[in-house]
């Protein structure tokens, strides 16, 4: 279950929003769970709904401009009605906070902010911020990184090479998203972004020489703070006394499902003399090509084809 308080929402989207507080009480208590959220049959966001209550209530021009013919009580007890389900106010577009709202606030606790900005604005940001924030995730053992601008996690058994093979593609250019815990976040019916836990951000632990903060060594281009996760690679090394299972010719692409999201996997067999970064980024490479419909296994099978019925 993901979870975000309004005092977040307010911290992450202040300078973007020119966010200030009218009431700030009960910021910290005020949160909104990805649970209560899809079990609710509540609006996320939006302009003040007296019908079809939001979680966060937009009151901009055109609400002030509604107020100033109902009477005072008239409006509070409106808002009455709804303040159990709101999760906090935002006056937009400049306008003064009205009497009603602030008195409804401070009688139930609901932090009050305001901007300058008009409300849609206000709305297309922070629905995407919030389908962030309350995304359905999962963590991954593996290393995220960027690669030629594909998301690429790498996975496979502890000591099999992931963080080493990770720092050669750093130094090739490619950045780095996160290292041993990737946290996958479902945003979107078919995209999954990964980030990294705040602890180990920035950081990648190789063996022999413990943990190396990668944006201090090879600067602020080689971290990304996330990533979309287009392409799994799984380094799979031989057992004693017998070589990697691996297809030698995959015919048909494999993948693996996260969070009902079907991810692109190849695997890649692990062995003395074989430069792992350069096949990991050909992969990324035949990826590409591969969604702008050139597949190169499949071409070859057509031209097989063709020789075969023209003898």
């Amino acid at each position: 279950m993901s979870k975000t308080s309004v005092s977040k929402l307010f911290d992450d989207n202040q300078e973007a929003l020119s966010l200030t507080w009218e009431i700030v009480q009960g910021a910290d208590n005020r949160s909104l769970d990805s649970t209560a959220v899809n079990e609710s049959s509540n609006g996320l966001i939006g302009h003040l709904n007296l019908i079809h209550p939001n979680w966060i209530q937009i009151f901009s021009r055109t609400e002030v401009a509604y107020f100033q013919d109902i009477p005072l009580q008239a409006q509070i007890e409106s808002l009455e009605k709804i303040a159990a389900n709101t999760n906090c106010f935002i006056v937009s577009d400049g306008e003064k906070c009205p009497p009603s709202i602030l008195q409804v606030a401070n009688a139930n606790n609901i932090p009050v902010l305001c901007s300058t900005l008009p409300s849609l604005q206000i709305i297309w940001v922070i629905r995407t911020y919030m389908g962030r924030a309350l995304a359905e995730y999962v963590t991954h053992h593996g290393v995220l990184l960027d690669v030629l601008g594909v998301g690429v996690m790498i996975t496979g058994e502890s000591g099999v090479g992931k963080s080493e093979l990770a720092l050669e593609l750093i130094s090739r250019g490619s950045g780095l998203v996160a290292d041993d815990i990737v946290e996958l976040f479902h945003i979107a019916p078919k995209t999954l972004e990964g980030r990294s836990p705040e602890l180990l951000k920035d950081f990648l632990e190789v063996r022999g020489l413990g943990l190396l903060n990668i944006r201090t060594i090879f600067g602020e281009t080689a971290v990304r703070r996330r990533k979309n996760l287009n392409l799994i690679v799984e380094l799979m090394k031989p057992t004693q006394g017998q070589a990697t299972q691996a297809e030698r010719l995959p015919l048909h692409a494999s993948s693996q499902n996260i969070l009902d999201v079907d991810v692109r996997k190849v695997q890649l067999p692990v062995a003395a003399g074989r430069n792992l970064a350069v096949l990991v980024e050909a992969a990324v490479r035949n990826f590409v090509l591969q969604l702008r419909g050139i597949d190169s296994t499949q071409e070859f099978i057509d031209r097989q084809s063709k020789s075969i019925a023209d003898q």
